[in-house]
């Protein structure tokens, strides 16, 4: 199919331009000839589509809260045109068959591309090392336990060696489960009010530091997984000064939330790490500013209602968050003037494809047709019901007025979201 986006401007005061799709590559600029599809870009920002480093799509085995279909659906409506999915699945995804037959399923789906993670141990056990080469020949663009904490350190420094030597990352969900306990909460004031189990902010900051001295013992590329305190951006802004080999992220949540949400007693807020202080938002937002963070990752994690109605202390972690990150993040910081746009799709573009080692997306004739257009101007509610994710039950952020929409999505040269026709 050859598509002609016509008016189509890569920064709100750029020149427009028509860009010309075939063949699944984008063919050029200013283009003449027959197409199959024109579609008016004049009122929007064009961009390569959007990546996701970090989201759970809970197939196989936990489809009752998200599938391939449901999530894919999600993340292209949000509009990623790339998803990377945690292995933390039934049964965990630490076996070359499961990860391709996800990559056929969602190929035959046609919606966002799906680059699967595996885990870095058998079962995620944190015991004895999944095959890492076998893993990644079967398509594996990173591995993590994720989910879990790797409490061993010799483990998690043998995985490291092993994935340095096959070029793969390895990510980590850094938290000392001694010092979390039984936490629901950050530790602080509001936990202590509501008499509720509390996860200090040390319990990530003891962890990044034990991994980061792993990480620069071994030479490998290390990512940490959905920062949420200061201390730990802190520490992994050092470590990057002295030349350690780290990459980190940071959530749209754990950048708009705090602990002061718990007051509630809704488990819509109850996730892993926890929702910190203002103090931690502004710094982590500052991570973002000075290019400490080098990525966003929703760590979209979708549970059914029956799950996140129990009380705090029985509820699972995870907030479903893949539709609105863009125009959350667009809305809070770069509306606000706190972030600037460019910056804010860095963020959401390359930064995620430069930490998974692939390559990175331009707008340039040749590269791949995984475009997004983003509506920088129409506000809109947002309103849980419209999700396409199953985890469309409600939302932290329900009620919020946001602009930053994605308006069309279009992966592999074929528009996969339109939210004209949703």
């Amino acid at each position: 199919m050859r598509i002609k986006i016509k008016n189509a401007r890569v920064s709100p005061n750029s020149e427009a331009r028509d860009v010309y799709v075939n063949n699944g590559l984008i063919e050029g600029f200013n283009l003449d000839g027959t197409f199959d599809l024109e579609i008016d870009a004049s009122n929007f920002l064009l961009s390569p589509a959007l990546i996701d480093p970090h989201a759970h799509l809970r197939e196989p085995g936990q489809e009752v809260k998200e599938d391939l279909q449901s999530g894919l659906s999600a993340a292209v409506a949000g509009g990623f045109g790339t998803v990377v999915c945690m292995p933390n699945t039934k049964p965990v995804i630490d076996d070359p068959e499961i990860l391709r037959s996800l990559i056929a399923k969602a190929e035959k789906l046609g919606l966002a591309r799906l680059l699967p993670s595996a885990a870095l141990t058998r079962g995620q056990e944190g015991k004895l090392l999944a095959d890492a080469a076998a893993l990644k020949a079967a398509g594996a663009v990173m591995l993590t336990d994720d989910g879990r904490t790797n409490e061993d350190a010799g483990v998690l420094r043998r995985g490291l060696e092993y994935a340095h030597a096959l070029g793969l990352v390895v990510s980590v969900h850094a938290e000392d489960a001694s010092l979390r306990g039984d936490g629901v909460m950050n530790e602080g004031e509001v936990s202590e009010r509501l008499g509720l189990p509390g996860n200090p902010a040390a319990a990530e900051a003891a962890r990044i530091a034990r991994d980061l001295e792993i990480c620069a013992v071994t030479g490998a590329r290390l990512h940490i997984q959905h920062l949420s305190t200061a201390r730990g951006l802190q520490l992994v802004r050092d470590a990057k000064t002295r030349g350690v080999n780290v990459t980190c992220e940071v959530g749209p949540h754990h950048l708009t939330l705090t602990d002061s949400k718990l007051e509630t007693f809704d488990a819509l807020y109850k996730v892993a790490p926890p929702l910190r202080l203002q103090s931690d938002c502004d710094a982590l937002l500052a991570g973002l500013v000075d290019g400490t963070v080098d990525c966003i990752g929703t760590d979209h994690a979708p549970h059914t209602k029956a799950e996140k109605e129990q009380d705090l202390l029985e509820a699972p972690f995870g907030i479903a968050n893949i539709e609105l990150a863009f125009p959350l993040l667009y809305t809070h910081f770069v509306a606000t003037g706190k972030l600037s746009l460019e910056k804010l799709l860095e963020l959401m573009t390359t930064g995620g494809a430069k930490v998974l080692g692939i390559g990175e997306p331009k707008l340039e004739a040749g590269m791949p047709a995984d475009l997004v257009l983003l509506d920088l101007n129409t506000k809109k509610i947002v309103d849980p019901a419209s999700f396409k994710t199953k985890a469309n039950f409600g939302s932290p952020w329900a009620g919020q007025e946001l602009t930053g929409w994605a308006a069309k999505t279009i992966v592999r040269g074929q528009v996969v979201f339109d939210a004209s026709s949703s």
